[in-house]
């Protein structure tokens, strides 16, 4: 497979900047319709139009409606890697970058999935490889289309709290090595919006959009090391193996341009992940896992994917940017 193509690092990249603070003053910015219009008519949006509408996506001046339209302009025209990044970037400034010690910085590793009927391997792997010495800061999403959402699966949980303070989630690593958690007012506040936006616009299936909302919040973790799980198949957000490739090389490219070490799997799902399909269920079947029980499938993608992406039913072997160390590497 030949290598994707190079993709441009664009202004005021974040790859070295691991202090907690808060956003940068965003430049002004055009009119929304303007804005809205430009995409729709497949113009090309500049680093200052960008970062003018997650302003505006952020302090509330751009109606729902406004959100919605520029959503459905992306999603019909997409964007080219460097405003794909953009996006990325100016999602992450929203909010803070997370701050840790420097001791855990080669430590700090992460596993995202696209999403897929009955997957609860974040409930096992964060947790596994924190046992191997990791430090996994995992900031996660809710449902999207049909597919249910880590974040909801904990809450079935009574009393579990999904949102924690950037205070919080240092504790937290420093006392179990693994949190997981969602967008909040501090962390990527303009992801949480359009997220929920997408999924609501007939828009959750774009690829800028799914890459920026993925790699904003592993932007903000300061990572040494991240793994994508992106899966098709008719269990799955993307039926088609083709355009699953094809955001899995986006996700390694743009994430080599932003300064993350990113490796993309590509899992075949065609039907449900493990024997159990709903929140409460899929906690205890990945309970069952983590005691060295539960279905053959959930453990041997949880192994896969901890090992760096390597194992899986079909994989991504182009990568812009070198594989992540295995868990045994990172001890």
């Amino acid at each position: 497979m030949t290598s994707p193509p190079a993709i441009p690092v664009v202004p005021g990249n974040l790859s070295g900047a691991r202090g907690l603070r808060p956003p940068e003053p965003l430049p002004p910015s055009r009119q929304l319709p303007e804005l809205i219009r430009k995409k729709r008519d497949g113009g090309h949006l500049s680093e200052a139009d960008i970062r003018g509408f997650v302003r505006a996506v952020v302090d509330g001046s751009a109606q729902g409606a406004q959100i919605g339209a520029m959503l459905m302009a992306i999603r019909l025209r997409g964007m080219d890697p460097e405003e794909t990044a953009l996006l990325t970037q100016a999602l992450a400034r929203s909010g803070q970058k997370l701050e840790w010690p420097e001791a855990w910085h080669p430590h700090l590793v992460d596993k995202h999935s696209t999403g897929g009927v009955g997957d609860k391997v974040s409930l096992v792997l964060a947790p596994a490889l924190a046992a191997c010495g990791c430090k996994v800061p995992m900031i996660s999403g809710r449902g999207l289309g049909h597919t249910g959402g880590t974040l909801d699966k904990l809450e079935s949980i009574p009393g579990f709290n999904v949102v924690q303070s950037p205070e919080q989630m240092k504790l937290l690593l420093e006392q179990v090595g693994c949190c997981i958690v969602g967008q909040s007012e501090k962390l990527v506040p303009a992801d949480g919006v359009l997220y929920a936006a997408r999924d609501v616009t007939a828009t959750v299936d774009s690829l800028p959009l799914v890459t920026a909302s993925i790699l904003s919040k592993k932007v903000v973790e300061g990572l040494s090391a991240l793994i994508v799980d992106v899966k098709f198949g008719e269990a799955a957000l993307f039926p088609d193996q083709e355009q699953a490739r094809e955001l899995a090389r986006t996700l390694v490219g743009v994430g080599a341009a932003l300064g993350l070490r990113v490796a993309a799997a590509l899992t075949a799902m065609d039907s449900p992940l493990g024997r159990s399909v709903g929140h409460s269920l899929e906690v205890e079947e990945a309970l069952l896992c983590l005691d060295g029980a539960g279905p053959p499938d959930l453990r041997e993608l949880v192994t896969g994917l901890g090992e760096g992406g390597r194992a899986g039913r079909d994989r991504v072997r182009a990568r812009a940017s070198p594989a992540p160390p295995s868990p045994r590497d990172l001890r």
